[in-house]
C-alpha cells in the first residue's frame, strides 16, 4: 500500500503531508516554495510510493471560488497530467489554516514561532489528509 501524498498549495509556498505506509497517520512534511512543488513531489516519489494525492481546494464560506481556487485548479491539472497513474483528490480546505494555527496555540507553541508561516502550511496540508482519512476511512 502507498503514501498519501497532501498538499496545501499557495501562490507563494506549499505545504506537504504525508501517510504512513498503512495509511492511517497523517504527519507534516514540509513547506517548499511553490515553484518548486512539482520536482518536490517528483523527487519525493523516488524514495517513496504514492497512492493518492490530496490537494486542499480553497473555497470560501458561501463555498464559492476564491481568488486562489483558479491557481490551484491549474495545478490539478499539471499533476494529473505529470502523474498520469496517480488519483488527485480534491478537499475542501476552509478553516484549515484557522485550525493550523490553533493547533499550534494548544500544543504551546510560543508566539514567536507560531509566526512561522511554514509551520502552518505544512500543518494546514496534516488537517487536509486527516480529514481526508476520516472521509474515506473504512472503520
Amino acid at each position: 500500500m502507498g503514501r498519501i501524498l497532501s498538499i496545501d498549495y499557495g501562490q507563494k509556498r506549499t505545504g506537504f503531508a504525508v501517510t504512513d505506509p498503512s495509511q492511517i497517520i497523517a504527519s507534516p512534511l514540509d513547506t517548499i516554495e511553490t515553484k518548486s512543488a512539482l520536482q518536490f513531489i517528483a523527487n519525493y516519489m523516488k524514495n517513496e510510493s504514492v497512492e493518492t494525492i490530496v490537494i486542499g481546494m480553497p473555497k470560501n464560506l458561501q463555498n464559492q471560488d476564491t481568488h486562489s481556487t483558479s491557481a490551484v485548479k491549474k495545478f490539478i491539472t499539471t499533476l494529473k497530467n505529470t502523474f498520469k497513474d496517480i488519483p488527485v483528490e480534491e478537499v475542501d480546505e476552509r478553516f484549515t489554516s484557522k485550525m493550523a494555527f490553533q493547533s499550534m496555540i494548544d500544543g504551546g507553541l510560543k508566539k514567536k514561532d507560531r509566526k512561522n508561516k511554514e509551520t502552518i502550511d505544512k500543518l494546514s496540508a496534516t488537517i487536509i489528509l486527516q480529514s481526508y482519512l476520516e472521509a474515506n476511512s473504512t472503520y
